[in-house]
């Protein structure tokens, strides 16, 4: 797997759009290649990016894809099974939720919440 890596985000909301729409990342580590949303108006194009229905997610998985990043709220363990089961060997977490995972997989959860706190931490300690 190289820079060119396949991801696919899972869920459109507004989390996910502004990831859709950041997508920056693509000459780096890989590029998003498609979404996955369970609100059937999401469904289409976004910022170059086709969007499918979350219950077509085995019809239309990118073949060799093995990264995911989870966007969603709502079913997040059956979500994960179904990304195990196509070959999605590392997860971008920022769900919140607790998921398990096969040990062969990979989850790198991301908190924005805590980035934030860190943050104020080290301004407050350099403000001393």
């Amino acid at each position: 797997m190289g820079l060119e890596a396949p991801i696919v985000l899972v869920g459109a909301g507004n989390f996910g759009n502004a990831i859709l729409k950041y997508n920056r990342w693509k000459y780096t580590v890989g590029k998003i290649v498609c979404c996955y949303d369970k609100d059937h108006e999401k469904v289409g194009e976004r910022f170059g990016i086709k969007i499918h229905h979350v219950d077509d997610l085995e019809e239309t998985f990118p073949k060799d894809c093995k990264i995911a990043i989870l966007a969603i709220s709502d079913d997040v363990q059956e979500t994960v099974n179904r990304l195990m089961n196509l070959g999605v060997k590392g997860i971008v977490d920022l769900t919140h939720s607790h998921f398990i995972v096969n040990e062969d997989v990979v989850v790198q959860p991301v908190d924005i919440v805590a980035s934030i706190q860190e943050m104020v931490l080290k301004m407050n300690a350099n403000d001393e």
